[in-house]
């Protein structure tokens, strides 16, 4: 056994040594709830109010507060004792003193640690040092923390106040696995996920003024499609069929478009077996959203307003930075063509290459094997290795080549062209857009060009879905669709470079040792 797992091991046994002395002395270790007066920064601007209005009491303090959180900071002083909690609302120190608390229950605080959550009650006053403080009259274990949390070495900067973390909890694997103690130690961690739902509540306020109606649509279901890519599958016993978790909301969003609801939109989860790395999770959080009457161009307007604000409104600006670069997110965006960006990157037409060619071009630029990859897929395969990453400002990439884009309608300058455009954030795609086909016949014939290529050994492309053909049959008027990827679009705002570190519980591989 190592000498760190020697010590984990003791530091364990000694927190359960504290855990049974505490229920020797009668002591409850875990609390059924506590009446909370106040959140720690309600307290502090308490304090700051009374303060200034001239109405603290003789000693320069308030009436009795109650406040709860984790400890996380203890210096003791033989009589007295100074300790630091942290609930939702931040810090505020506490001010133990004997002589208040009585022999007895001043003691029995050595038996708390770091991480223990506890309640206090007593008046606020500030302290020499200017830091508002609970001078504590009463206290009670909340939980005791049977495994100590990775803090890291803190330094309070005297000029600025700001805290200072100079080790701890850094393995990013480890803070991914363990994200409940990624939380607790790490203040900025729990921003990111503020900020995250500050973001999507913003999303859901634009769509919602504008008269979208948000719905649910199946994460079963018998037939995927929406997007290209391989599925998870499932097996439903009482109807002994296979199911598959959706990988894409958008043929169930289109079917109400057909029954009549005219702007519809879904924030859900989706689900595609495929690669994990910096920008690709399996499970992952999509915005759809489907408008009658609109094409493509529509709803470049409407994504440009949409990003714009829910920026502005998220972050306090249209401009933010993403991994040392300012990215703008006020309207207009650029717009460059799929096809002239390519050509422009490559120095060919690459419409005019045949299929080896096309391939061997791929191949050179990815550094890989296509082998097997239909036309569709070695053009965006080529797009995505030798555009992609020049695309830094929000820019839109439009006019896409018809095998790209099984659902969208035929672009009416180009029939080699389809009406739909990508948005491309830091070299990153961040939505996808069509003019949506509403043509069954024309429907029918692309699913039947993906169920061929399938065939010929593309995994990922659209199966043939026969109910969805039916629901256009019945006619859907013309319509504009959008995909925004939430995760990414996390990233952005929240300036992280791993979409892990926008998702609270990130796919990973079995732990060391785990079964399974």
């Amino acid at each position: 056994m190592t000498p760190a797992m020697d010590e984990s091991n003791y530091l364990l046994r000694a927190r359960r040594e504290k855990l049974r002395a505490l229920e020797e002395r009668g002591l409850q270790p875990y609390a059924y709830r506590y009446e909370r007066s106040h959140r720690s920064d309600k307290a502090r601007a308490t304090f700051e109010a009374a303060e200034s209005a001239d109405e603290l009491g003789e000693e320069g303090t308030t009436e009795p507060v109650r406040v709860a959180g984790r400890l996380l900071s203890w210096r003791s002083h033989g009589k007295t004792a100074f300790a630091h909690i942290e609930d939702g609302g931040g810090r505020i120190q506490l001010y133990f003193r004997r002589n208040d608390l009585g022999e007895e229950p001043y003691a029995l605080l050595e038996l708390l640690d770091l991480g223990d959550w506890v309640g206090v009650e007593g008046p606020l006053f500030r302290t020499r040092t200017g830091e508002v403080t609970v001078r504590v009259a009463g206290w009670q274990l909340l939980s005791k923390a049977l495994r100590p949390l990775p803090f890291g070495k803190e330094e309070v900067d005297p000029e600025t106040g700001e805290r200072v973390v100079h080790s701890g909890f850094s393995d990013p694997q480890a803070r991914f696995r363990q994200r409940y103690a990624d939380l607790a130690v790490h203040p900025e961690v729990r921003e990111v996920f503020r900020l995250r739902s500050r973001m999507v509540s913003e999303i859901r306020r634009f769509l919602d003024a504008r008269d979208y109606l948000e719905v649910e649509t199946p994460v079963l279901q018998p037939i995927y499609g929406g997007a290209a890519a391989r599925p998870f599958t499932t097996h439903h016993n009482a109807l002994d069929m296979q199911l598959y978790l959706r990988i894409a909301d958008e043929l169930y969003l289109k079917r109400l478009i057909v029954g009549g609801f005219e702007r519809v939109y879904e924030i859900g989860r989706d689900f595609r077996n495929e690669g994990i790395d910096r920008s690709h999770n399996p499970e992952f959080t999509m915005l759809e959203f489907y408008e009658a009457f609109a094409d493509y161009r529509d709803m470049m307007q409407l994504v440009e307003e949409l990003l714009s604000e829910v920026a502005r409104r998220t972050t306090g600006s249209e401009v933010v930075r993403f991994d040392g670069e300012e990215i703008d997110f006020t309207p207009p965006f650029a717009r460059v063509g799929f096809v002239e960006a390519l050509e422009e990157a490559t120095g060919v037409r690459v419409l005019e290459l045949d299929d080896a060619e096309l391939r061997a071009r791929t191949e050179a630029a990815v550094g890989e094997s296509m082998k097997g990859l239909p036309r569709g897929r070695l053009l965006d395969k080529l797009f995505g290795a030798v555009v992609e990453p020049g695309l830094v400002q929000p820019t839109f990439v439009v006019d896409y080549p018809v095998e790209l884009s099984p659902l969208a309608k035929l672009h009416r300058d180009n029939p080699r062209l389809t009406e739909r455009f990508e948005l491309f954030v830091a070299g990153r795609e961040i939505a996808n857009a069509f003019s949506e086909l509403n043509d069954p016949l024309d429907q029918r014939q692309r699913f039947e060009a993906q169920v061929e290529a399938r065939q010929e050994g593309d995994d990922e492309s659209h199966p043939l879905d026969e109910d969805y053909l039916r629901a256009m049959e019945y006619g859907m008027p013309p319509t504009g669709g959008v995909g925004i990827g939430i995760d990414r679009l996390a990233m952005l705002l929240a300036d992280r470079p791993s979409i892990r570190d926008v998702i609270l519980f990130p796919t990973l591989r079995p732990e060391e040792g785990s079964a399974g």
